[in-house]
């Protein structure tokens, strides 16, 4: 089998190291420059889709839906968004990395169908942070995928999503009756409790990163 090639990188803001995307045919991987492994890859989605699908289902039928996507990636959970809701909802998408907003308009579209070209979708190069505290009381669903989850590898500012302060910005960016899917690649049992502290009704989902029911377990947190 050929290897993956690197074809692009990208600075993360703040001088926090470069992102790399790697191809081998109609695969692609992206990985952290100077780090093992890689943060996702386009084979293996089945929990960015799983993360839409649990909270758009919750949504699809208010008129007009607003949803916030917080990370880009590769597009999948966006498309899953897109997918699950009806013509008139908006889904704002908030992805820090400029390179991988254009990564998703060039080479990498193709993987997840090009979700950015859809009419219902805004695209945001802004911190996921700063558009929740832009936004008070405007998105009926916010799904989360930032980082490795609660347990950050990029950017150790993402410890101030998920801690106390991040929860509370979350749930007043939130309708009254909103929900949260914060995706994370395992299981944390300390944030399941920070959740509820935080005054939310909690679910964990245990989901495949690819499907059907293959690939690595994967957490999923719905919160309302």
């Amino acid at each position: 089998m050929a290897k993956l090639t690197e074809i692009d990188t990208a600075a993360i803001p703040g001088g926090r190291g470069h992102l790399r995307l790697l191809q081998r045919d109609d695969e692609f991987s992206i990985r952290i420059a100077g780090k093992p492994g890689e943060l996702m890859n386009s084979r293996l989605h089945g929990s960015e889709d799983a993360l839409a699908e649990l909270a758009c289902t919750r949504v699809a039928d208010r008129a007009p839906s607003r949803v916030l996507v917080g990370g880009l990636g590769m597009g999948f959970t966006l498309a899953a968004a897109l997918k699950s809701l009806p013509d008139h909802a908006e889904v704002v998408v908030a992805e820090l990395v400029p390179g991988v907003v254009d990564w998703n308009r060039g080479p990498l579209g193709n993987a997840a169908g090009h979700p950015i070209n859809d009419p219902r979708c805004r695209i945001l190069i802004e911190d996921v942070v700063a558009v929740l505290e832009q936004n008070p009381g405007e998105f009926d669903a916010i799904m989360l995928d930032v980082d490795n989850g609660p347990e950050g590898l990029t950017r150790k500012d993402n410890d101030r999503l998920y801690n106390a302060q991040g929860l509370e910005t979350i749930q007043r960016a939130l309708t009254s009756d909103g929900v949260v899917a914060i995706w994370s690649a395992g299981m944390d049992p300390a944030f399941s409790e920070r959740l509820k502290r935080a005054g939310l009704c909690v679910e964990e989902h245990t989901v495949r990163a690819h499907r059907p029911g293959k690939g690595a377990r994967h957490t999923i947190w719905l919160g309302w």
